[in-house]
């Protein structure tokens, strides 16, 4: 593999400390479609890291990384998709592969505790979200289903309007209204369920609608904020606040189009915004690895987390607040939901 620059100890020391836990990459995806070996060291095939090849277990490993979410992608291209269940089920399928391949290396795991018992026996932790509620195909019992599979989290809508509600871009998009009956129904049905509701893509009335009704903390998994560049994929400081209000957390995303730049410097200014409206118990990292995105370059595969630890700490970040954005608040969220 490549050289990557060398971080400092007191970043690698953090990262020892508060093993880092990204909140999205569609890794899985891969997985399911070419055979992509999580347990090999890759290199991104296509210049600047482009679309994908960005998550491997020796690289997570040299990043710091206790726990990645994967993403579980389904993409509708009919005004009544069928079978969007079976692909998400297919990708768990194949992290299940990759799990036997290897037993031990990597697990999947639902809760915070199994998360550190993985630090402590030296495995990589795998957790599950669903990104877009079309996967359900409009039955509120798949939640059920997908829940005894090990899914933490449900992203209500994606890039195309579903039984839930409308997207912030995309096919379908209807700023004025916010989450359908069916929708409310899914939040409920979410919690019941212990499954985090992630607004991710959803438009923000829908936003809005899902906090007002939340007993449970909800998640933004991967996205940017307005309050330090301005783009359509990009959350307000109302939105981060009723996220926050409800004691959930913002995973900020590492493409330089919705960042506003390449480097580890926009990613920092997201998270200090987020920081700055509603304090340091609500961001996380949410970097849309091997999403069909670019990643900034210094974030472009998880050896570079340590790097913005750097960059973090050089801002003026306390240890305590870092650990907090590496883990500690997705730990959090994760115990209480």
């Amino acid at each position: 593999m490549s050289a990557v620059p060398l971080a400092s100890d007191t970043a690698r020391a953090i990262h020892a400390e508060h093993p880092a836990i990204d909140l999205h990459a569609d890794t899985l995806m891969w997985s399911r479609w070419i055979g992509y070996d999580l347990h090999k060291a890759h290199e991104p095939p296509l210049p600047f890291a482009a679309l994908g090849g960005h998550v491997d277990l020796p690289r997570m490993r040299e990043g710091g990384m206790g726990a990645q979410f994967f993403g579980l992608v389904s993409l509708p291209l009919a005004d009544r998709p069928r079978g969007m269940a079976r692909t998400v089920h297919e990708q768990i399928d194949a992290l299940e592969r990759q799990m036997a391949h290897r037993p031990g290396a990597l697990r999947l795991v639902r809760k915070a505790a199994e998360i550190e018992a993985c630090r402590a026996e030296g495995a990589m932790g795998a957790l599950l979200g669903i990104e877009g509620a079309h996967a359900l195909e409009g039955s509120l019992d798949n939640v059920t289903t997908f829940a005894r599979r090990g899914v933490r989290y449900i992203g209500l809508l994606h890039f195309s309007s579903n039984e839930a509600g409308y997207p912030a871009y995309g096919r379908g998009r209807r700023d004025g209204d916010g989450l359908t009956g069916w929708g409310f129904e899914l939040v409920e049905r979410c919690e019941s369920e212990g499954v985090l509701v992630d607004l991710a893509h959803i438009n923000k009335r829908g936003f809005l609608d899902a906090c007002s009704i939340a007993k449970k903390p909800p998640i933004v998994s991967h996205t940017g904020v307005l309050g330090a560049f301005e783009h359509w994929r990009n959350i307000d400081d109302e939105q981060l606040r009723a996220v926050a209000d409800r004691g959930g957390v913002v995973g900020v995303i590492f493409c330089p189009q919705f960042v506003g730049g390449d480097g580890l410097e926009p990613v920092v200014q997201h998270l200090k915004h987020i920081v700055d409206v509603v304090g340091e118990d609500a961001p996380a990292l949410g970097s849309d690895w091997d999403g069909f995105i670019v990643p900034t370059r210094p974030l472009k595969d998880p050896r570079g987390l340590p790097l913005l630890t750097d960059a973090l700490l050089e801002a003026g970040f306390s240890r305590a607040a870092v650990g907090k954005i590496l883990r500690g608040n997705v730990m959090r969220v994760l115990d209480e939901a």
